[in-house]
């Protein structure tokens, strides 16, 4: 661009409200640049030393460059074409006499609304991902507290549960031998929960097979853990959600108890454990192959067991039926895998 054509351009820019800086060469208009404060660069296709074309890659490589209007003098529509693939946001084709200035003006206001644009993008998206890096920062420390609160809780639970263990086992009267396992067992079923929560890879399930062949282990391991040698489970896994787990892990725990005190009255025999999924419904069976119920329970007996299944049942909301066929006891329940949810409070119109 000439020195007259130049200034040209400059007082037309400037009577239209735009602040004008005038840049004889490409390095000169790069140093210039490198200063900040440029919004929009009008860039001639001909310039001394570095051309249009070699200038526009060169501010290109510039982060957060402003946009490029690049102006020829050649009718050569593949001038534009490189132009644009290079980076240029506009072309326009200029004149020796200035015809052009509504043009470059429009060129350059059009300019400006798209770099006004792509910033509030980018500054929308940059804050998306800061929002997102915050999250997962957040939910990373949740998931930690949450596991160390699971460690702390299942230890803490495990411990009264030993404790629970070593007095049954120093007791020398039978009623109070079998209250304290009864209390271990429950202890034992909430704490296994936490166990596995603080091990798992979710928080927010529980693997049942798993926690309930760790359940049975610990009854085992209980002051009547000798009359559980034939204790079994066959469990399909199962994921469910934690609280509901501590539900069915109670109600293991009580009908297993219930079955070694009273299926068996000469000693032990088999005691099964069966849980089967038929998509989200859930069937829970604990059978014996003892005397059945026709028997005269222990008089000793408060039926706190019973009123804990019944509880514990409630909150899975199951349906709770003896199997009448079976020989000896059979206690099954059925349930939805997730509980149904509340339904919405009824309104009325007036």
């Amino acid at each position: 661009m000439t020195p007259a054509l130049a200034r040209l351009v400059e007082r037309g820019l400037k009577r239209l409200g735009l602040h004008v800086e005038h840049a004889s060469s490409g390095e000169i208009g790069l140093a210039r640049l490198d200063q900040g404060g440029i919004d929009v660069v009008a860039l001639d296709q001909y310039m001394p030393g570095l051309d249009g074309l070699e200038t526009l890659e060169r501010i290109q490589a510039i982060p957060n460059a402003p946009p490029v209007v690049f102006v020829t003098a050649s009718q050569d529509s593949k001038i534009a074409v490189t132009a644009l693939k290079a980076g240029a946001v506009d072309y326009l084709v200029k004149d020796t006499q200035g015809d052009f200035l509504p043009l470059l003006h429009v060129a350059v206001e059009s300019a400006l609304k798209q770099a006004l644009i792509r910033k509030a993008r980018d500054d929308a998206e940059a804050e998306v991902h800061a929002s997102r890096d915050r999250y997962a920062a957040l939910a990373a420390e949740r998931e930690m507290l949450l596991r160390e609160v699971n460690h702390r809780v299942g230890n803490s639970l495990q411990i009264i549960a030993s404790l629970l263990h070593l007095q049954a086992n120093s007791s020398n009267q039978d009623d109070v031998k079998a209250a304290l396992t009864n209390a271990m067992g429950r202890v034992a079923a909430v704490a296994q929960v936490h166990r596995r929560l603080y091990t798992s890879h979710d928080l927010n399930s529980v693997l049942l097979n798993q926690y309930l062949e760790a359940l049975l282990e610990d009854l085992r391991r209980s002051a009547e853990g000798n009359r559980m040698s034939r204790l079994t489970l066959k469990a399909e896994p199962i994921e469910i959600d934690p609280d509901r787990a501590v539900a069915i892990g109670i109600i293991v725990n009580e009908l297993v108890m219930n079955a070694v005190k009273y299926a068996y009255p000469d000693g032990a025999g088999p005691i099964h454990v069966v849980l089967n999924a038929h998509g989200d419904d859930l069937e829970l069976a604990i059978s014996d192959d003892g005397v059945g119920l026709n028997v005269k329970l222990d008089p000793r007996s408060t039926g706190m067991g019973q009123r804990i299944v019944n509880a514990m049942a409630s909150k899975l909301e199951a349906a709770v039926e003896r199997d009448a066929s079976h020989s000896g006891t059979r206690i099954v329940l059925q349930f939805r895998r997730t509980s149904t949810p509340a339904a919405p409070p009824a309104t009325t119109a007036s």
